[in-house]
């Protein structure tokens, strides 16, 4: 076998044409790691993962919380479901509800819609994942909320201290900033039930009903005990099967269009790849037939040609992963097209994405250099040697 030193060497010497291809397949990588980035993201964000012993309770045909409304008195029964977990005050779970409401952003001439939440004094009890990291938690029954760390200095008068309009002539001030593990809850405005109930006119009403179960085991008894009771008129599901239809039409925007530009620059960079090699094909014939001479195969000269095709390729890879780690400190905003509001999502770094990403330069390269390295395997020796 011709030694891996003579691949070096050539990728040195020929250092503008490797430059050029390398930056190409640097760029496809960058694409490639930076989609599967995202959607780790969507999934952190939209809480994919999800707690196994989580439920959600929707009024029957809604599509999220949004569009459901359920009776006051309907949570208990709910809650008393057997399958529910229960603590020492109580059944594990909560009535939540959701509202939108319009905030001017700040730094730009605009507005988006906030999500508002409408919870209980057990919100934080419940979801043990989210946690004050500045300020209080909001006292029950008071004109007071506590933001998600995402939304943050995004929207004008959503600080530690100042106030914004619930409504029209209805002020809540802030007191308190969470986090929640990277959800999109970050992106909400938590108020008290009975607050929001008042300022939106949903006396007695909450858009969904969280519980926890003992274990995963029971959902499909607690699910038909909900189900099949049509005076309760409502449904239940995983709360990993939620949140997938949550971000159902977000993942597939951003798949869809990952796939498409790297699937274009990922022709334009293979192209490159073939280009480079049959330039240093055809600068190399003579080198090519002295090889021959010397008695080295034909696949000798396929696998050192295909192999200095691999190691430029995954040199380009592991440059446009480590530009790719550089975006885990951008954020953004999209619109969650089930509730119409903004969440804020960013790139979340991973094994995978950085795997992906050097599994698909090997790829490229190894397309880019299977023709150039066949042409340079054909090669008469006398004739290469004369060229």
């Amino acid at each position: 076998m011709i030694p891996i030193s003579y691949n070096f060497r050539n990728l040195v010497v020929r250092k503008t044409t490797t430059a050029a291809a390398a930056s190409g397949l640097a760029l496809v990588v960058f694409v490639l790691a930076a989609v599967v980035m995202l959607r780790g993201s969507i999934a952190t964000v939209l809480g994919l993962s999800g707690d196994p012993n989580g439920i959600v309770v929707l009024r029957k045909g809604a599509d999220n919380e949004l569009s459901s409304t359920i009776d006051d008195p309907t949570i208990g029964l709910v809650l008393a479901t057997p399958g529910v977990s229960q603590a020492a005050d109580g059944a594990m779970g909560i009535g939540e509800l959701l509202v939108v409401i319009l905030l001017d952003k700040v730094g730009v001439d605009g507005f988006s819609n906030v999500q508002v939440r409408g919870v209980t004094d057990k919100v934080f009890k419940f979801r043990t994942d989210a946690h004050i990291i500045a300020g209080r938690e909001a006292k029950p029954g008071t004109d007071e909320v506590v933001v998600g760390k995402a939304i943050r200095g995004r929207f004008k008068n959503v600080e530690l201290g100042q106030s914004f309009d619930l409504k029209k002539n209805r002020p809540v001030n802030v007191v308190g900033i969470f986090e929640s593990g990277g959800s999109s809850f970050e992106s909400e405005v938590w108020a008290d039930l009975n607050t929001v109930r008042t300022a939106f006119g949903r006396d007695g009403l909450v858009s969904s009903i969280r519980a926890r179960l003992d274990s995963p085991s029971k959902f499909d008894g607690f699910k038909a005990s909900i189900e099949e009771n049509r005076q309760l008129n409502l449904q239940a599901m995983r709360e990993s099967e939620y949140y997938e239809k949550e971000s159902k039409g977000i993942s597939i925007m951003i798949t869809v269009l990952g796939v498409l530009i790297t699937f274009f620059f990922g022709i334009g960079a293979i192209i490159g790849a073939v280009i480079t090699m049959l330039a240093a094909v055809d600068n190399r014939q003579k080198e090519i037939g002295t090889l021959r001479a010397l008695g080295f195969s034909r696949f000798s000269i396929i696998s050192s040609f295909l192999l200095e095709s691999i190691i430029l390729a995954l040199g380009g890879a592991a440059v446009g992963a480590a530009c790719a780690l550089i975006l885990g400190f951008v954020k953004f905003t999209m619109m969650n097209f089930q509730t119409w509001s903004e969440i804020v999502i960013g790139f979340q770094p991973s094994g995978a994405s950085i795997g992906i990403g050097m599994i698909g330069g090997g790829v490229m390269g190894v397309l880019g250099g299977l023709y150039p390295a066949w042409r340079a395997s054909r090669m008469n020796p006398l004739d290469a040697m004369r060229a």
